[in-house]
């Protein structure tokens, strides 16, 4: 039902982050009243900003990809990527460094230096490449146009032509790991953990995600990785200004605590929505009413915690057969001097990878050691992230996802395990990167762990992604995005379809809008009018 049909009437969205604001933005622009709900002083979620003496860190995201959705989804509000962001294209891509071998592999931002570069390292690996890409290529194009932008609410999406007549080869990639078929192709250690990263940022491991994954491949290698200059952060201020300006009331500092409900019976089968209860930052309580509720936090922390157990579509014991995908431990460090051994982006790989990602995701789970890690120098691209003379680094070391690890502080206040991770990432840096007076050079540290993601961001085990994306939490099997038990319940975010990532949120919030207009289609809705 379109807002237009609906005689203007009012939805709640629950949670200011990127998938909450822009919900919030893509209903009120097409007409529905809106009131966005956030508990902390600012929007943004995940994706937030830390500063401190001039150094400005993106709190949570760091890797724009497919910017194909970004563009979409900013003409379905009559707007572009051009006019809401400025974009730069990295190259290189991204470094990477390895345990067991003393040289780097830089990766360019051109995918035919690319194919160049795997046929450096072992002959015939380019021409694999090739292949590897090019069906990288053809299942993304083909998850954007039958499964991305679907809510599976007919099976219309998996009888299309083109599905059915690649279903044998579908069937093969859902279920081949992505580790196997990497192997297929490439031999060195090298290339296969150039290929098989990207698991990490879906969530889980490259010997867990289907191979079907592998088109994440060609949207970095291929498509390119971008960075918005200012920071993610000019992306939530995008988001938030656009809600704005379709007529979105944004409150801050409103927790919410339960979604209120009208019983059914009488002709309704199930409960209706009404609007939710909320606590302010003075302490005191509030309801405000609405005909539809959209709620874009956590969808544990919804279902367990905002409705009684009668109305939970996805109760405790739903849970605990799932995978809440890794945790982390993150370091944001302003650093005094040049770092030019690190680009923009950087990743260092130990050398038993199956010990690294057994000890995050197997039970009972352990932080690794040595561990994997991920590295972000945005002032190697962005000057306004830290004072001149100075860098600004992010440190992303993937850890099981168990509050019990502890929380993070400022200046190594935090919790031991946070902070014995940190050390040690910071001097895996220091030694694979040749900058061995790192630590010496730091002059702002902060670090957060899972239970501070627990804690600020209400996330389900202390998750730093969210449910991670094994073969049964992917496309149709993720848990849906409407509720079974309540009517006019609906959820946006990483904990539904279609799944982790800044574009999969903003194709989240579409998914909600085309529920809403009754639109069953499977690909992306019709933009708007410039």
């Amino acid at each position: 039902m379109s807002a237009a049909t609906s005689g203007g009437r009012r939805v709640v969205v629950v949670g200011g982050g990127v998938a909450g604001l822009a919900t919030a933005a893509l209903l009120g622009h097409d007409g529905w009243q809106v009131t966005l709900l956030e508990k902390h002083a600012d929007v943004g979620g995940r994706a937030g900003l830390w500063s401190r003496d001039g150094f400005r860190f993106d709190t949570g995201p760091s890797w724009y990809l497919m910017p194909e959705v970004f563009d979409h989804f900013f003409a379905m509000l009559g707007t572009s990527s051009a006019e809401q962001l400025d974009l730069v294209r990295l190259d290189p891509a991204y470094r990477v460094f390895y345990e067991s071998h003393p040289e780097p592999l830089t990766v360019p931002g051109d995918a035919e230096q690319t194919v160049a570069l795997f046929e450096s390292v072992e002959p015939g690996a380019g021409a694999a490449l090739r292949r590897y890409l090019d069906s990288g290529r053809r299942t993304y194009e083909l998850s954007v146009s039958r499964f991305l932008y679907s809510n599976f609410e007919t099976p219309r999406a998996l009888l299309g032509g083109e599905v059915l007549r690649r279903t044998p080869e579908l069937m093969r990639l859902l279920f081949r790991s992505l580790h196997d078929h990497i192997a297929a192709h490439v031999t060195d250690p090298r290339l296969q953990q150039v290929l098989g990263y990207p698991a990490v940022f879906l969530g889980t491991a490259p010997r867990r995600a289907p191979s079907l994954y592998h088109l994440m491949s060609w949207l970095d290698l291929v498509d390119g990785v971008r960075y918005p200059q200012g920071g993610f952060t000019t992306f939530v201020e995008a988001l938030h200004r656009l809600a704005r300006k379709a007529g979105v009331e944004v409150r801050t500092e409103a927790d919410v605590t339960r979604i209120l409900t009208t019983p059914g019976g009488r002709g309704r089968r199930r409960a209706q929505a009404r609007g939710v209860a909320l606590t302010r930052a003075d302490g005191t309580q509030e309801t405000v009413e609405a005909d539809l509720v959209v709620a874009a936090a956590d969808l544990h922390h919804v279902e367990t915690t905002m409705l009684p157990r009668e109305l939970q579509t996805f109760p405790e014991s739903w849970w605990r057969s799932r995978d809440p995908g890794p945790g982390a431990v993150l370091v944001y460090l302003g650093v005094r001097g040049e770092l030019p051994q690190l680009p923009h982006h950087s990743l260092f790989f130990t050398e038993d990878w199956d010990r690294n990602f057994g000890a995050i995701f197997d039970s009972p789970s352990q932080v690794p050691d040595p561990a994997s890690s991920y590295v972000c120098r945005p002032s190697a691209t962005d000057p306004s992230v830290a004072p001149a003379g100075h860098e600004n680094i992010f440190i992303l070391v993937p850890i099981p996802a168990d509050p019990g690890l502890g929380r993070g502080g400022e200046d190594g206040a935090g919790d031991p395990v946070v902070e014995k991770v940190a050390d040690a990432a910071i001097a895996q840096v220091a030694a694979w990167a040749g900058v061995p007076d790192l630590a010496g050079r730091v002059v702002v540290r902060r670090t957060v762990g899972p239970g501070d993601f627990a804690t600020d961001l209400n996330a389900w085990s202390g998750g730093v992604l969210g449910p991670g994306h094994v073969l049964r939490q992917s496309a149709f099997f993720r848990a849906g995005n409407v509720s079974r038990k309540v009517a006019g319940l609906h959820y946006a975010g990483s904990s539904t379809v279609p799944g982790i990532g800044l574009p999969m949120c903003l194709i989240s919030a579409e998914l909600v809008l085309k529920r809403l207009r009754g639109d069953r289609s499977s690909g992306p809705s019709p933009e708007a009018p410039r």
